[in-house]
């Protein structure tokens, strides 16, 4: 009898059941039909092509856009005892051609192909002498031009039906909002294809947001001492942002290296390889990290600089908990955040739509920084989701915000703003507003104007949290002329009329230096009783060990999640071993003994 879908599952995989919409996902493309799935990071999307490729004959090709996500998903495929390859420019020639052999001569279940490879015609001409069993097309949202990550080469790969019609297509993504999801499949020519929506919702990530104090370097080393110990990515701006970061967390003692494009490349290349065998390794890193990464026990994600936009936000936090366990999202951002990334919009080469669409996702992206409500609420709605809000896993629900209003202390900065002449940034508004008289003030006589003073009930914090909000409300702009002084804009004329009013979230104290409770996302070893944590502990070493005398991802020899139940379960024989969700038959002949091994020391 030929194998089932859930056979498959469980012999390969491990796995005794699927998730959410996997099995129909898997069931209808094994079927033949075509298909676009929308499922969230850490979802399982990798299962709802990988399985129809095994249950087919022939090939599955997939469309990879990074070289990383390929040979990430090629090891860990390779630990499963599944045939799979990839074919990318790190290949030396005689490699390449072993693999394109192996692939005519339907050695390979899987193969992993960039786009830029697989439109070049030589390997066209591979795969018409080779049994297609399916097209996987991953990132499928590179495909829209308005979209956060847009890839040229993928508009061109409406070829794959053209040229082979009669082999099904499945289009992956999990990020898109419903103008991309529309352009995915007019450019893929996916009209007729069967749609698959998951939920968004990530509900084992925390999301919190705080107002940058100074450069927010403490605000993050206090973050991360409170991860001590787990895996985490944090995020900046900038190649300069991220060597700077990467300095001061290891000065403060915490393991953390840099990756960014302007690196060499060797050494860019062994920082994510001690990313991805190592544990507890925090990567400073540029947004051009992580997409290809699979690495699923990411305890958090920092931004210490403000993301573009929604999609991409989200994207980057997606990384966080691909395991299911507790992560954490945490972003600092503060004015000059909001001025710089106007400035970086509105000074591209980019054209005048392309402009207006970057800037109303800021706004977007703005607006869910300084809601009041639920931030799951607010960030599944850009996704055309809806959620009733009180996820309890927010900075919002969990220390909800009060508001306060802002009407007068708006009318007096955008005042204050005029009155000086739309020249100056807000930290010297700021001191006109306070009466603080500084060289600066003296120099320009800005204390003999109506509006010097007139703010002294407020202090210097709580300013600054006014002129963000405004920024971000778009009363004021950053006059890119002007070095990013501020200036009035046409929304600015009713908020000074009277005719608008303002609330404004309250800034909230400094906060006191103290431990998080360690409830969340501490400790990979979470709710484990004495005894287990003892075995977890040392089957991580041992894990450890074995992906570097492999030198492969630590996650494609087991999970932590894999981990943590053999931990729990203190198997003493090879068939209770079998019995662990997520030990599938080929990582019970390869490392089962070995386990078993370890246990028995601890024990």
């Amino acid at each position: 009898m030929p194998d089932t879908a859930l056979d498959l599952l469980h012999r390969i995989f491990g796995h005794t059941a699927f998730r959410d919409e996997q099995q129909h996902i898997v069931e209808h493309v094994a079927g033949g039909g075509d298909a676009l799935v929308l499922m969230p990071t850490g979802g399982g999307k990798s299962l709802c092509y990988q399985l129809p490729a095994l249950l087919r004959d022939g090939c599955g090709i997939v469309v990879s856009p990074l070289i990383a996500l390929m040979q990430n998903q090629v090891e860990a495929l390779l630990q499963l005892g599944v045939r799979a390859a990839c074919l990318n420019s790190t290949l030396d020639a005689d490699t390449a051609m072993s693999v394109e052999r192996a692939l005519v001569a339907g050695e390979l279940d899987l193969l992993y192909v960039s786009p830029e490879r697989l439109l070049t015609q030589r390997c066209l001409n591979l795969l018409d002498r080779t049994k297609l069993s399916l097209f996987a097309i991953d990132e499928a949202h590179c495909v829209s031009q308005w979209g956060h990550d847009f890839r040229p080469e993928y508009r061109q790969l409406t070829v794959l039906h053209e040229r082979w019609p009669d082999v099904p297509r499945i289009a992956l993504t999990a990020t898109a909002d419903k103008p991309t999801r529309n352009e995915i499949v007019e450019r893929l020519g996916l009209e007729d294809a069967r749609q698959f929506v998951s939920s968004f919702d990530r509900p084992n990530i925390r999301y919190r947001i705080v107002h940058k104090d100074g450069g927010g370097t403490r605000q993050l080393l206090d973050f991360i001492r409170d991860h001590r110990g787990a895996s985490g990515i944090v995020y900046a701006f900038s190649r300069k942002r991220v060597d700077t970061v990467a300095d001061q967390l290891q000065t403060a003692g915490i393991k953390a290296l840099p990756y960014h494009a302007g690196m060499d490349s060797d050494l860019r290349a062994q920082n994510q390889r001690r990313f991805l065998q190592e544990d507890g390794v925090v990567m400073v890193a540029t947004i051009a990290f992580g997409m290809g990464i699979d690495k699923p026990d990411v305890r958090f994600v920092a931004h210490v600089d403000l993301p573009k936009s929604i999609e991409g936000y989200y994207q980057e936090t997606g990384r966080a908990g691909r395991d299911g366990g507790p992560a954490e999202a945490w972003l600092s951002y503060g004015l000059g955040d909001v001025v710089s990334m106007r400035q970086l919009i509105q000074q591209g080469e980019a054209g005048d739509d392309r402009k207006q669409l970057e800037l109303r996702k800021l706004d977007a992206l703005l607006g869910y920084c300084e809601t009041v409500q639920c931030r799951r609420q607010a960030l599944l709605a850009w996704f055309g989701e809806p959620h009733a809000g009180a996820c309890g896993n927010c900075d919002n629900c969990l220390e909800p915000p009060s508001s306060w209003d802002g009407t007068q202390a708006a009318r007096k900065a955008l005042s204050c703003v005029y009155r000086t002449g739309q020249r100056f940034g807000a930290a010297h508004v700021i001191d006109v507003l306070r009466g603080e008289l500084t060289d600066k003030v003296k120099q320009h006589r800005h204390d003999e104007i109506s509006t010097w003073g007139i703010g002294a009930d407020l202090d210097d914090r709580a300013w600054r949290g006014v002129f963000r909000q405004i920024v971000a409300a778009g009363l004021l702009e950053a006059d890119v002329e002007r070095h990013g002084a501020l200036r009035l804009t046409s929304a600015s004329g009713p908020v000074l009329r009277g005719e608008r009013e303002l609330r404004l979230r309250s800034e909230s104290p400094k906060p006191v230096r103290r431990r998080r409770d360690r409830g969340g996302v501490d400790s990979a070893g979470l709710e484990l009783s004495p005894d287990a944590l003892v075995r977890f502990t040392a089957l991580r070493e041992w894990r450890s060990e074995t992906a570097r005398e492999q030198n492969v991802p630590a996650y494609v020899i087991f999970h932590d999640a894999t981990l943590r139940a053999i931990a729990e379960a203190a198997p003493d024989d090879l068939d209770e071993l079998a019995r662990v969700p997520g030990i599938g038959s080929s990582k019970l002949d390869r490392y089962g003994e070995a386990v078993l091994e370890r246990l028995a020391d601890v024990a």
